[in-house]
C-alpha cells in the first residue's frame, strides 16, 4: 500500500431515532429506558390516522384515537382495572417511532414487520410496568375498542358510508356513541399525556413523567 494511503471503511447504517428528550432509541433492540412518554405523546399527536385522508381542519391523530379507544375499552368492559386502561391507552404508542400504517400496506410488509412493531411494543410495555405480552382476553377487549373507534372515524371523517364501515369494522357497541373533533396536536398530546399520568397513578405502576428526566 503507498505510503500516507487510508483504507476506508463504510460504516454501518444508522439504526437508532434520536428523540426531542435526547434519548437515542435503537430500532433494532430498543431498550424501555430509552422510551419516555412524553416523546410519544408529542409523536403520536403529530401521526395522522387514514394517511391524513380524513376531514377536518386538523388530522385525526393517534394521539387522540388512543384516548377514545381507552374510553371504549372501559365502555365494554366496566371496572377494568388501570392498568388494562393503560395498556389501551398505550396499544399504538409504538406507532410514535414507526408512524400508523393502514392495514393493507402491514400485511404486504409481511412478519418482518410485525416482529419489528412487537419488540418494540415489549419494551414500550415494560417502561410502564405493563408485561410485554397482556392477557389474550385484554387482547382481544383492545381490539374490539380499537375496531369500534376506526368505525366511528371512518364514518364520520373519511367518507365511509355505514354500510361499509359495518363490513369492515363491525358495528359500534350498544350504549356508546361517540361525536369526532379532530383536535390540534398540542391538544392531543397535552390529553394524552394528562391521561397517561392519571391511568399510571392509579394503577401504581409507573413514575410520572417529570421523573423520567433525572434518569
Amino acid at each position: 500500500m503507498a505510503k500516507g494511503l487510508r483504507t476506508s471503511r463504510a460504516e454501518p447504517p444508522r439504526a437508532w431515532q434520536r428523540m426531542l428528550s435526547g434519548r437515542r432509541l435503537d430500532l433494532l433492540d430498543p431498550s424501555p429506558l430509552d422510551i419516555e412518554i412524553e416523546d410519544i405523546a408529542h409523536g403520536l399527536a403529530r401521526v395522522a390516522r387514514w394517511n391524513g385522508q380524513t376531514v377536518g381542519e386538523h388530522a385525526f391523530s393517534v394521539a387522540q384515537h388512543s384516548l377514545v379507544v381507552e374510553e371504549i375499552a372501559a365502555h365494554l368492559s366496566p371496572g377494568l382495572e388501570p392498568r388494562w386502561r393503560l395498556a389501551a391507552l398505550l396499544h399504538d404508542a409504538s406507532e410514535y417511532v414507526i408512524g400508523d400504517m393502514i392495514s393493507p400496506f402491514k400485511a404486504a410488509l409481511g412478519l418482518d414487520y410485525k416482529s419489528f412493531e412487537t419488540r418494540l411494543e415489549g419494551a414500550i410495555h415494560l417502561r410502564f410496568g405493563l408485561p410485554p405480552k397482556v392477557p389474550t382476553e385484554i387482547k382481544t377487549l383492545i381490539k374490539k375498542a380499537d375496531l369500534a373507534c376506526a368505525f366511528y372515524e371512518a364514518t364520520q371523517l373519511a367518507g365511509f358510508s355505514e354500510p361499509e364501515s359495518v363490513r369492515l369494522f363491525g358495528r359500534p357497541p350498544a350504549g356508546y356513541a361517540l361525536t369526532i373533533e379532530p383536535l390540534a396536536p398540542a391538544q392531543a398530546q397535552a390529553r394524552y399525556l394528562q391521561r397517561y399520568q392519571t391511568l399510571a397513578e392509579a394503577a401504581g405502576l409507573a413514575p410520572s413523567p417529570a421523573a423520567h428526566q433525572t434518569e
